[in-house]
């Protein structure tokens, strides 16, 4: 088969998250095309630098300066129909010049088509809202689920079991489950150990020091926000700190403040070891890096800092605090 893999660029989890799936199908023999925009396709190049790749139409969003995000739902909404409408005449156009088999979009809404088989990928089928908006609920929900009706599937990363999922009510309980099918989590780093081979890099190895690995993600300028916060915080620390500052594409450059060493970005086993010795790991908590954790065993040693204003976020942190003992949530005010 010929696949069309597409992750909406919010952060990079949606990239990551997909590229299981990538590994899969080109272990199955399928010709795999990459398909996106932003440093989500540039994070899929770097790792399959092999695989072609398709630009697709961008979706400039920013959060807003204010911590509780005033107004920034209120004006997505119109960049968010264009999105959409600008990625399925992009898909018509491409088919009409290529045939796929499959289109596999993770939340990017326009990606369907009767001419091929399509496939949307989400964790959040029951939409959340910041309270000041609770009232607008279930029109949002309503209006996703008409989105990904137009889907031949949706494909859910997270258990089906309702008792130990991972997205709790983001994914669960309600009569859209009906549309689900639940695939199981989904992280980058999936039978990592064996493509490891104990080759470490020169991080890696200064890496044994690290206490608290901190790994950034998301819009701007809030990602530059956290990234500051933690320097504040930790520069003059007695503890070694490594920071993943999430940038794809600038230069490879490795930063010393403090106790704080900040680098770019990192290939996967290059971050697994640092993950599996360091006493502390610090993210937000995007559901990716959460599937990430859970896979690895690596949950407890979390610290949650939820985007401010990002209500999934904020329900995701808070259902973890309550699941897992030792469990810490830190939140911005």
């Amino acid at each position: 088969m010929k696949i069309l893999i597409a992750p909406l660029n919010w952060g990079l989890g949606h990239a990551t998250r997909c590229i299981p799936l990538i590994r899969q199908y080109i272990a199955q023999g399928h010709e795999v095309v990459l398909g996106g925009d932003g440093e989500s396709l540039m994070l899929l190049r770097q790792t399959f630098p092999d695989l072609r790749a398709i630009d697709l139409p961008s979706l400039e969003l920013r959060y807003t300066e204010n911590a509780k995000q005033r107004g920034f739902y209120l004006r997505a909404i119109p960049a968010l129909i264009r999105f959409m409408i600008a990625d399925h005449y992009y898909l018509r156009r491409q088919l009409a010049i290529e045939h796929f088999d499959w289109v596999i979009s993770d939340n990017r809404f326009g990606l369907f088509s009767r001419q091929t088989h399509s496939i949307y990928m989400t964790h959040q089928l029951y939409v959340q809202l910041p309270k000041r908006l609770k009232i607008f609920e279930p029109l949002a929900r309503a209006m996703h689920a008409c989105i990904y009706k137009r889907y031949k599937e949706v494909w859910v990363p997270d258990y089906a079991n309702t008792q130990n999922n991972l997205a709790g009510d983001l994914a669960h309980g309600g009569r859209f489950d009906r549309w689900a099918k639940y695939i199981g989590p989904l992280s980058r780093f999936g039978n990592q150990e064996e493509r490891v081979g104990g080759r470490e890099s020169g991080v890696g190895n200064r890496g044994a020091g690290y206490t608290i690995v901190a790994i950034l993600s998301g819009l701007e300028p809030q990602r530059t926000y956290f990234e500051q916060e933690l320097v504040n915080r930790f520069k003059e620390s007695k503890e070694s700190v490594l920071i993943v500052r999430g940038k794809i594409g600038g230069p490879a450059t490795t930063t010393h403040i403090g106790a704080v060493t900040l680098v770019p970005q990192m290939r996967d086993e290059e971050l697994l070891p640092l993950l599996q010795r360091t006493d502390k790991i610090i993210a937000r908590s995007g559901y990716s890096t959460i599937m990430d954790l859970a896979v690895l065993g690596l949950l407890h040693k979390a610290e949650f800092h939820p985007t401010p204003g990002q209500s999934e976020q904020e329900y995701l942190a808070q259902i973890f605090m309550h699941r897992l003992r030792g469990f810490s949530t830190v939140s911005h005010s």
